[in-house]
């Protein structure tokens, strides 16, 4: 099992991270383990700096266009501004066990994971490789690009 994600929105990933000193986040919209379609959402969280919130809104309008025949909701996005590419302690007390994808950023190194119950990491989360492909353009090359393959 590999998350398929192109170069593209893997550099769409960094480019919101480096953006912002506060934590960006998202959801991941697609179908299996592939991610067709990045949404970036309002963090409202209280204290965006350390910690994210997906806007409710959002979320419940992605639910209702999967619903719709739109793309399903796969997972989230979040970014880390002062931390590693690996979940948190809190970001696995926040996680439900559902399977659900989480994909982190920290500075260019973007990781993915599967919420679980009895995870490898904190007892919640299993890495998930990045499978990337898809070139977007001139200068979306995996070669430029500092991953890390979970």
């Amino acid at each position: 099992m590999m998350l398929e994600i192109t170069i593209a929105q893997r550099n769409d990933l960094v480019a919101q991270a480096a953006a912002s000193a506060d934590e960006v986040c998202g959801l991941l919209l697609g179908t299996g383990l592939r991610v067709e379609r990045l949404a970036a959402c309002r963090n409202v969280a209280a204290t965006p700096a350390v910690r994210f919130e997906i806007d409710p809104a959002a979320l419940i309008a992605a639910h209702r266009a999967a619903r719709g025949g739109g793309a399903g909701v796969i997972g989230h996005y979040h970014s880390h501004p002062s931390g590693l590419a690996r979940p948190s302690p809190r970001d696995a007390a926040d996680a439900a066990p559902d399977g659900s994808v989480w994909v982190i950023v920290a500075g260019t190194q973007v990781t993915a994971w599967r919420a679980v119950d009895g995870g490898a990491v904190h007892g919640r989360f299993d890495p998930l490789p990045l499978n990337l492909g898809g070139c977007a353009g001139p200068g979306d090359s995996a070669q430029d690009a500092d991953f890390t393959r979970a």
